[in-house]
């Protein structure tokens, strides 16, 4: 990669994908971030806490994955949509409008006494749900923050996010100037922005005057107000285009990312998709020690062993917005979840090709599902049309998948594996990707997690 690849640009765009965990349209977390940085110019802070906020705000949702097997468990249902649901209630309240939420989202697809029966327990849990969920989400937001790079006051921010100014929030009950100002910001922000695309500025900005004093901070209500009328910001923050403008809005310089940063930035995010299922624990980890290691053994050369690293470990973004009720389904998919699961590598590819410098590896991680023959999906490419690279992530993707254990099966010894394998070269997998995943298994004898392992060093 030769041209100057910048941190907004693939914090950004990354961004995109914690959007479809938290079940919100692609994008969200950018027009949250456009109007923290107006609140927050509002306010008076000064270049460094803007610039601590801008990327706080587009990593405000980094842990969301870490509570999306747990809200399934609790909710019996697809808790993306239990997700996108709860971003427009006022949870800290008993109501109708919570009742109703509860009776759309919970065990909706069990007998009347079960459905019953389960909303009671719910609702008699809520307050520790709600402390486990998003403790969950804040503290691991909070460390990927700090392991990609950033300041801890950014850290902090992202943990803080579900504070409220009365000391009703999560995960610590902080109150009023306890809560970082980054936070009170960004918790304020990201409401506007989900009720904004919903009925529109006037509804959002009623709805902060309505929690002014309880959710949110005063000032931050009222620093959020005087934008009301500025029809300029609300164009923009509505915009197709959106993305361009959060990227013109980086507070003072606009900083490259060295490789080592995008490094971080492909493991962090590698961490956040096996963080959603307890099946997937270390999925694209694993996939990554694979695929370098046959990379290797190949004798490809370091740059094109950067773009398979890197492509391996993001190959799989795109489940973010797989809901947990299909990727923990013990049984069969039905022909419509089948869909569904079909479309993780299309938002893999959409996320990452807008990234200045990350082409080729949008391609590559967008492919792990092609087939030789042209069976695979999601476009049912061709021998012809797949390269090397996306050869390689495919094969190291099936042999990690079926060593790993599933909800609808155990886990596969390697030799089983390699033997399952054999039966589809070279018509849908690539002979000599093939070749060398034996020989590299052959020189580490072991468990198959000892093999991945060892493949990668």
């Amino acid at each position: 990669m030769d041209q100057t690849i910048l941190l907004s640009d693939v914090v950004s765009a990354l961004s995109l994908a914690l959007d479809l965990t938290e079940g919100q349209p692609m994008g969200h977390s950018i027009r949250s971030c456009m109007l923290a940085i107006r609140i927050g110019t509002q306010l008076g802070l000064d270049q460094q806490q803007l610039t601590d906020l801008y990327y706080a705000s587009l990593l405000k949702d980094s842990g969301c994955s870490a509570n999306s097997a747990r809200m399934h468990q609790i909710l019996g249902s697809d808790e993306i949509q239990g997700k996108r649901e709860v971003k427009l209630q006022d949870w800290t309240k008993i109501s109708l409008a919570g009742l109703n939420y509860a009776i759309r989202n919970v065990s909706p697809h069990s007998s009347a006494l079960r459905r019953i029966t389960k909303i009671v327990q719910v609702g008699l849990a809520q307050k520790r749900n709600n402390l486990e969920l998003v403790s969950a989400r804040c503290e691991r937001g909070a460390e990927i923050a700090r392991k990609i790079g950033f300041n801890e006051d950014t850290s902090q921010a992202i943990r803080a996010l579900d504070e409220h100014w009365n000391g009703g929030g999560y995960p610590t009950g902080l109150a009023g100037q306890q809560i970082p100002i980054l936070s009170r910001i960004m918790n304020a922000s990201q409401t506007l922005e989900v009720f904004a695309a919903a009925g529109g500025p006037s509804e959002a900005l009623r709805v902060l005057r309505e929690r002014r004093g309880s959710w949110f901070d005063p000032e931050v209500v009222n620093a959020a107000a005087s934008l009301e009328g500025d029809q300029e910001l609300w164009q923009r923050v509505q915009a197709a285009g959106a993305r361009e403008s959060i990227l013109a809005l980086e507070p003072g310089r606009c900083l490259p990312a060295s490789e080592e940063r995008i490094d971080s930035l492909c493991e962090a995010f590698a961490g956040i998709v096996d963080a959603k299922s307890p099946f997937t624990f270390q999925h694209s980890i694993g996939v990554t020690e694979v695929a370098v290691g046959l990379a290797r053994e190949m004798g490809l050369g370091s740059p094109k062993v950067t773009i398979i690293r890197r492509a391996a470990l993001l190959h799989d973004i795109g489940k973010l917005g797989v809901s947990n009720a299909i990727l923990d389904k013990p049984g069969k998919l039905t022909s419509g979840e089948w869909e569904i699961m079909k479309m993780h590598p299309v938002y893999t590819k959409k996320i990452l090709a807008i990234i200045t410098g990350f082409e080729e590896i949008a391609a590559v991680s967008a492919a792990h599902h092609e087939r030789l023959d042209g069976s695979g999906y999601p476009d049912g490419m061709s021998a012809k049309e797949l390269t090397l690279a996306a050869r390689i992530i495919a094969v190291a993707d099936v042999f990690q998948a079926l060593t790993e254990k599933r909800a609808y099966r155990d886990s596969m010894s390697a030799d089983l594996v390699l033997g399952m394998m054999a039966t589809d070269v070279p018509a849908k997998l690539d002979a000599d990707c093939f070749r060398a995943l034996r020989a590299r298994y052959q020189a580490f004898t072991g468990k198959a997690k000892t093999f991945a392992n060892a493949a990668g060093r």
